[in-house]
């Protein structure tokens, strides 16, 4: 009988030991459970009509991987969103995805990084280092990535993309027959990179193909204005303000003035709709076949965008693409709420999708890839 209770003494000493090892004692002595993963999603700006393409990707992705979220719009304002990660990390969101609202500034990505304390941060789409500061907000900190674009990679192959149109349609897009191309280009925002490489890139690598074809280069519309560019003076990337811009310009620069603009270049989709809008309102690009239509080229391939090239509105964009950007971000949450690390989580991102590489140098910093769209 006392060799029968040692037995079973020492059995239940077994189970009891195994169960210590699968979860850790509390304080008080009962078991931890594992934390829900809890993810805040941070949006610059619910109003920007490619990330609202994005955000609704990437809703769709998380709910179908069953992790709780909550977005949260930050309304272009540095400061809110700030304070918004901040009682997010108090409320005990422990997963931070943050679409920053000054892109390009190490500093407003250290603030958040700083309010984050330990919790994991994947930042996307908007650059969270400015030229020269690569490295200065990413390396070094394992427990944070980046998920976005090449930036110069939208600009070269927008400026492709029109220097090939216009070697074929030269004389078609030359209103005046004055032997060059007048054009009108519209900036996003004057601090973020990708508007500056596409500004600069989609005129450069233009004239590069047109030059090497015996083409003169492109001549901007407005002699008086050196910036070349007309800027949203929100940094919001408009309909609303190429709109305006595009109503202004045409009011003085016509074909019965004999300096009509004939091209548009655009840094995103919006842009580039706004100002289809005012040539539609003055009689141009309708799509119906029999009006004059000016080339207007963008980047996003928003679904609006896609439907006026397929409507013969529109000649031309570059595909950011949003779905892919979600996938991305998702795979990379679910990854590191699963225990594995975000340098790892980036590693297998990159491995299940040839659209997607990392940086050059960088082990935490995705990216993805463009694609040129046009008819």
């Amino acid at each position: 009988m006392k060799k029968l209770i040692a037995l079973l003494l020492a059995i239940l000493m077994v189970f009891s030991l195994a169960g210590c090892g699968s979860k850790e004692p509390t304080p008080s002595g009962g078991e931890e459970e594992p934390a829900e993963t809890k993810v805040a999603v941070f949006w610059y700006a619910f109003s920007d009509a490619y990330l609202s393409t994005v955000r609704s990707a990437l809703d769709a992705d998380l709910e179908k991987a069953g992790i709780t979220y909550q977005d949260f719009d930050s309304n272009n304002n540095q400061g809110t969103q700030l304070e918004q990660v901040q009682t997010a990390v108090t409320n005990g969101f422990n997963i931070l995805v943050v679409n920053l609202v000054t892109s390009g500034s190490a500093d407003a990505a250290q603030q958040i990084l700083a309010a984050a304390g330990d919790i994991p941060v994947i930042f996307f789409n908007r650059a969270v280092e400015g030229d020269g500061e690569e490295g200065t907000v990413l390396k070094g900190n394992g427990n944070i990535a980046f998920i976005g674009t090449d930036a110069p990679e939208a600009g070269h192959m927008q400026g492709k993309m029109i220097g090939e149109f216009l070697v074929n349609n030269y004389e078609a897009t030359d209103l005046n027959g004055d032997g060059q191309i007048s054009y009108a280009m519209f900036m996003g925002d004057a601090a973020n990179v990708e508007a500056i490489y596409r500004t600069q890139y989609g005129v450069e690598d233009a004239n590069a193909v047109l030059t090497a074809a015996g083409k003169p280069e492109l001549v901007y519309f407005n002699a008086a204005n050196t910036d070349k560019y007309q800027l949203d003076p929100n940094g919001a990337w408009s309909n609303a303000a190429a709109n305006d811009f595009m109503n202004t310009n045409l009011a003085e620069y016509s074909e019965a003035n004999g300096n009509m603009i004939e091209l548009v270049i655009a840094n995103n989709d919006d842009m580039a709709l706004g100002a289809i809008a005012s040539l539609q309102s003055a009689g141009y690009n309708l799509g119906d076949g029999t009006s004059t239509k000016i080339p207007v080229f963008g980047v996003d391939a928003t679904q609006p965008a896609q439907d006026a090239i397929a409507a013969d509105t529109m000649t031309g964009t570059v595909k950011q693409d949003a779905e892919g950007m979600a996938n991305a971000i998702c795979t990379t949450v679910a990854a590191v709420a699963g225990g594995t690390s975000v340098v790892d989580a980036c590693k297998q991102v990159v491995d299940s999708n040839s659209i997607f590489s990392l940086a050059e140098g960088f082990d935490n910093k995705v990216f993805v890839a463009y694609a040129p769209f046009t008819k």
